[in-house]
């Protein structure tokens, strides 16, 4: 994997590859959801050509299917837009989408399965509404999952278009209602900043990075973790060289993010440690909350990575399972968690079991 993320950071092809080197490579790039990315990167750096023919073709066949997805996501976007307008209300794009449209470094390579929307949570039903007018409904039959969306969660169930398939994510908050770090959108929506003519808002950029960061602490899939992970090296380039990594931490304190940061940052401090803005916010860490990099949080996000080579495969697992645990319990706490869980299993068992 260390070759995979040099490659992608700094564009530098890897000595002696055979054909076996090259595939375990492509296979790490798709597992990763990385591949998008890698193709950019060879295509900016003008380094195709000097790649075998079949990573070639693959790349190349890589970059045909990332223009026919933003040629798709724009065209939906334009439907959404048509959707809402009329309402006259904020609307925010979040990760892909947002990317996408802002035009921002994570953008390149990135494919994703729907579009992520921030609305005002009074608004919630009109926005709903105006997008079943336009044929997004509600997949989710099961009246159980439909009360804990709306009681729990910082969004309503995914919203599906009868003809066209696309995926609408509408979210009130950046985390569910019964997380420790949950912020209603009408705070981010006042400090977000116009996206061009596109009559959609654009988180502002130190929301940008505690987004991602917050993502990836919450989702507990480690699968695609990396992808998230150069996301947000790619989001810290937003900041000034200059302030930036103060402006985050006031941003981090003030939202109450400063562990997701911590557990976020991690990783990327181990593997960039002569990256500025990261010595900056190691620093700035270090001095709110001393030891950080050695809280069992960002231990387990390294190890589970494979950045701790001393490591063992058993090891690695047992770091991601922490993870996924820790993950549900930022989101829900124990009291709300477990009988919920147990309720999954339940409708589950009898779904299976049914005649």
């Amino acid at each position: 994997m260390r070759d995979l993320l040099h490659l992608l950071l700094q564009g530098v092809l890897p000595t002696a590859y055979q054909g076996r080197d090259w595939e375990r490579l492509l296979g790490q790039a798709r597992q990763g959801r990385l591949l998008g990315r890698l193709a950019c990167r060879m295509q900016d750096q003008g380094l195709m050509p000097l790649l075998p023919g079949p990573v070639r073709i693959a790349l190349e066949a890589s970059l045909r299917v990332l223009e026919r997805h933003r040629h798709e996501v724009r065209h939906e976007l334009l439907a959404v837009r048509e959707a809402l307008q009329p309402l006259g209300q904020p609307v925010l794009l979040l990760k892909g989408a947002a990317y996408l449209l802002a035009e921002l470094p994570p953008a390149r390579g990135r494919i994703f399965s729907d579009i992520d929307l921030l609305v005002p949570e009074p608004q919630l039903g009109a926005v709903e509404s105006a997008l079943m007018a336009q044929g997004w409904i509600s997949e989710e039959r099961q009246a159980y999952n439909q009360r804990y969306y709306r009681q729990w969660m910082h969004e309503i169930p995914p919203l599906r278009h009868v003809q066209r398939g696309s995926v609408l994510d509408v979210h009130h908050a950046l985390a569910p209602r019964s997380s420790r770090f949950h912020t209603p959108g009408v705070e981010l929506i006042a400090q977000s900043q116009p996206l061009g003519a596109s009559g959609f808002r654009l988180l502002q950029p130190t929301d940008l990075v505690l987004h991602s960061a917050l993502h990836l602490c919450l989702d507990g899939e480690l699968d695609h973790a990396w992808r998230d992970l150069l996301d947000l090296h790619d989001l810290l380039s937003l900041l000034p060289a200059e302030g930036g990594a103060t402006a985050l931490l006031d941003r981090a304190v003030q939202l109450r993010l400063l562990p997701v940061m911590s557990q976020s940052l991690a990783p990327l401090c181990r593997l960039l440690p002569e990256h500025g803005l990261l010595q900056s916010l190691a620093a700035g860490l270090d001095a709110v909350q001393p030891g950080w990099q050695r809280w069992p949080s960002a231990r387990w996000m390294c190890t589970a990575l494979g950045l701790d080579e001393t490591a063992s495969s058993a090891q690695r697992q047992r770091a991601s399972r922490r993870l996924y645990w820790r993950a549900h319990l930022l989101r829900m706490p124990p009291r709300l968690l477990f009988p919920h869980l147990l309720r999954k299993s339940w409708m589950g068992l009898r779904e299976r079991l049914a005649p």
